[in-house]
Order: C-alpha cells, then sequence, then structure tokens
C-alpha cells in the first residue's frame, strides 16, 4: 500500500472487546503506539451500545466470554452495520471455531498468544484492504487538480508544475511512458493560462506522413507541389496566440528539427513555397515518450532544439509508481463507464484490488481504462472478481505432474509460485491462499 496515500493509523478507529482486563490492556497499548484511535470493553453487552453510539473501522474481539459470545457480535455487526471489520481473537484456537467465525462474518482470525508483531501485521493488513476499499469505491476524496486523478506525491509535484507553466509562454517538454496522459497534462497547461481562450491544436509527428509534414505544419502555397490547388494554413498559424502540442517530437527528423527551432527562435515560420515570413504568436508544449538525450547522443536529435524545448520539463511517473493513484483511478473508470453503459456501478472484490495493484501495466493509465471499460461491460453482477480479470493479470501457478512426489512438496513448490506471483507480498499470497498471514509463515518455516 502506498505509504503516501494510505489511511491516516490516527483516523482508524478500533473497537477492542474481550473480558480479560490484561489482554484489552496489551492490545490497546500496541495498538495506541501505532497511532490508531482505541476504545475497550469487557463484554458484548457494553460493545453493543457502544456501537450503536459510536463509529469503529475495525472490532476486534474475543472468540468466549461470560454470557454472550463474540460470535453473535459478530453476527449482529454484519446484521446491521456497513463497512466494518471484525478480527476474531481466542485462546482456544480450532479449525471448528476459524470456520464457524468466518461463516459468521469474520474475516480475520488471531490466535493467543500472539506477538505485538503479529498483531500489528494483521491490523495493518486490515488497514490496507479498507483502504484499497475505500479509494476504489468512492469513500474518499477523488484527489482531482486540472481534471487530472492523482494524490501520489509524484502526481502532486506533476500539479505544481502545470501551475507554473500555466502562467508563462515558455516552451514545455512533457516527457513520459505511452499511456501516462501527456496530453492530457499539455490541455491542462493550455487552459490554466492566459491563453486558454486561443485555440489548442494537437499534432502527432508520427501520424503524418514524411513528405506531408513540412506542410501540415507550417502551411504552404497554391502550386507549392503537386497537389497543392489551393493555398492553406499550418497548425502553427491554425494556433497562433494559443498552444501547438507537437507529441512524439522524438521522431521528427533532422530537418524538420531546424524549422521548429527556428520558428521556436525567430517566431516566424515560412510556408512551403514561399519565401515570405509570417509572424507568428504560439506557445508550443512537445512531448515524448522517447529519452531525448540518448537521442542526442545518437546525433538522431538536435542538442540546440532539446533546450529550446526544455525550459519547462515536467516528467510523468507510469501507473506502477503512483501507489494508491491506481485505486482512485478504477474509482472514476467504473462509475463513467457505467453511466456511459447504462450499467448499476459495479465494486471490485479486494482479491481483484490487490492483483490490479500488483500488475506492472505496461500500457500505464490507458491500458488501465481500456480494462476498466471492459470489465464493467462484461460485469453480469454486482462485483467484479478476481476470475473476471484477464488470465495476464492473475498469478499463473504451474505444478509438474509427478506423481512420485510428496503432498508437503507439492504444495511448498505451490506456495513458492504464488509469492512469487505477487512479488513476495505474504498479505497478497495469503488472500490467494485463502489462509491468515499465520499460518502462511509456519508453511515457509
Amino acid at each position: 500500500m502506498d505509504k503516501e496515500t494510505h489511511i491516516q493509523s490516527e483516523l482508524f478507529r478500533i473497537l477492542v472487546v474481550d473480558d480479560s482486563a490484561d489482554a484489552r490492556e496489551v492490545i490497546q497499548t500496541h495498538l495506541e503506539d501505532e497511532g490508531y484511535a482505541v476504545r475497550t470493553c469487557s463484554c458484548v453487552e457494553e460493545a453493543l451500545q457502544l456501537i450503536t453510539s459510536s463509529v469503529f473501522d475495525l472490532i476486534i474481539t474475543d472468540l468466549r466470554m461470560p454470557r454472550v459470545s463474540g460470535l453473535e457480535l459478530v453476527q449482529y455487526v454484519r446484521n446491521n452495520l456497513k463497512d466494518v471489520e471484525i478480527m476474531m481473537i481466542t485462546g482456544h484456537p480450532s479449525i471448528e471455531g476459524a470456520v464457524e467465525a468466518i461463516k459468521t462474518g469474520a474475516e480475520h482470525y488471531l490466535a493467543k498468544p500472539f506477538t505485538e508483531r503479529e498483531l500489528l501485521e494483521a491490523v495493518r493488513s486490515i488497514v490496507e484492504k479498507m483502504t484499497r476499499q475505500r479509494l476504489a469505491h468512492g469513500e474518499s476524496l477523488s484527489g482531482q487538480s486540472y481534471g487530472i486523478i492523482g494524490a501520489s506525491a509524484s502526481m502532486q509535484q506533476v500539479f505544481k508544475l502545470i501551475g507554473k507553466a500555466g502562467d508563462t509562454s515558455a516552451t514545455v517538454n512533457i516527457s513520459g511512458e505511452s499511456g501516462t496522459g501527456k496530453e492530457l497534462v499539455a490541455r491542462s497547461i493550455h487552459y490554466a493560462g492566459k491563453r486558454r481562450s486561443a485555440p489548442f491544436v494537437p499534432v502527432n509527428c508520427t501520424a503524418i506522413p514524411e513528405n506531408l509534414i513540412e506542410s501540415e505544419l507550417f502551411g504552404h502555397v497554391k502550386g507549392a507541389f503537386t497537389g497543392a490547388g489551393t493555398a492553406r494554413s499550418g497548425f502553427f498559424a491554425i494556433a497562433d496566440g494559443g498552444t501547438l502540442f507537437l507529441d512524439e517530437i522524438g521522431d521528427a527528423s533532422l530537418a524538420l528539427q531546424a524549422k521548429l527551432l527556428r520558428a521556436i527562435q525567430e517566431k516566424t515560420i515560412y510556408k512551403v513555397g514561399s519565401s515570405s515570413a509570417v509572424q507568428i504568436d504560439t506557445r508550443m508544449i512537445c512531448a515524448t515518450n522517447k529519452n531525448l538525450v540518448q537521442l542526442i547522443d545518437k546525433g538522431l536529435f538536435r542538442e540546440d532544439l532539446y533546450y529550446r524545448i526544455n525550459v519547462i520539463d515536467i516528467s510523468l511517473p507510469p501507473l506502477r509508481e503512483r501507489g494508491d493513484d491506481l485505486l482512485l483511478l478504477i474509482n472514476h473508470f467504473r462509475a463513467k463507464f457505467a453511466k456511459d453503459l447504462g450499467h448499476p456501478v459495479p465494486s471490485f472484490s479486494d482479491e481483484a484490488l490487490q492483483h490490479l495493484m500488483a500488475y506492472h501495466w505496461p500500457g500505464n493509465v490507458r491500458e488501465l481504462e481500456n480494462l476498466v471499460q471492459k470489465l464493467v461491460l462484461m460485469c453480469e453482477g454486482e462485483t467484479i472478481d478476481l476470475m473476471d480479470l484477464p488470465s495476464t493479470l492473475k498469478p499463473t501457478v504451474s505444478i509438474t505432474k509427478r506423481l512420485d512426489r510428496s503432498l508437503a512438496e507439492y504444495e511448498a513448490e505451490y506456495i513458492r509460485e504464488v509469492l512469487a506471483s505477487v512479488q513476495g507480498n505474504k498479505t497478497r499470497a495469503a488472500a490467494i491462499l485463502k489462509i491468515d498471514r499465520k499460518t502462511l509463515r509456519e508453511k515457509l518455516r
């Protein structure tokens, strides 16, 4: 879970229910030292009074207590309260007790005696799960600036640079992998500045044939070349007073680069077939998914043009480095596409969210947007689960079929491959294996 945006521990409210005063004190001390807001009570009757007058995120309850058991408290919470997690603790652990607790609605189970580390790890796991659900299902701030979704530190830096760039007419270079939203940032810069009422003209340098790119950008006079039956203004002139966004500038030829440099330096352009200079007031924003410095070293990009377009440099982080922004984006896209399709807004299971967060996202935000659109379109129930995800996003476990191996050997290999599929994250591995972290640790030993 991204440290920058997860739920503040001091805002996470926990109720501890245990008839042992010593147990309550120990648990409360450990949790308050971590910054959680903790209240305690000695019986279920007292707990029921508290939860009807106060709000809690997590209830930690003992299983066996006088008069009313912890299972009855679990059942009441599941029937009457929404978005409350429950962890059952007991000094009399048994398979039957664990199964009964889970069937009743306690998703988390911890056997006494447990260490401080085991308690805190279990609570952190619950906090992370609730954070995922809240961020992915609209229960916290959307984290939007300039119409762009992002609450991570890296995106806050991008927003700061957008604000600075919007106040000037300096050239801007936006770098980042494909699908990170470079044109969205360019539009934000344009509409955040004094040129907002003038045109924003986007041009993809790779989408226009090489023999036409100069004419498209600078325009041409009548008869300048075969087929030029009339004079035409180019994109620079169309964007006069506004912004020309040149996407994939790293693919521009050296000849075109020379003419772009002149346009920036002299604020003039020459139409194809004309020797007369045309004065322009066009701001240029460029973008690329290539390393321009490496292209300079290879002689493929002009160093003088690089310095001209790189007055303000904005580097967009890939989605895999934006932490919980992924969950905010999922929340945005699921609502957007459900509305577009006229479908109910689906929720995502925690298992599905964990796998989406573990995925590398080579296509970045564009890939995520396309995936959520497909999932919302194909969803037949209220929840998008792990089985609904494409095979490329699911953990792959291949076990060699050998009949001379023991069950323990098969289990060990399966656990190792599940751990590898989630990059060693024990919490996610335990969720896939349907066991708790303590059981996983014991099996790993």
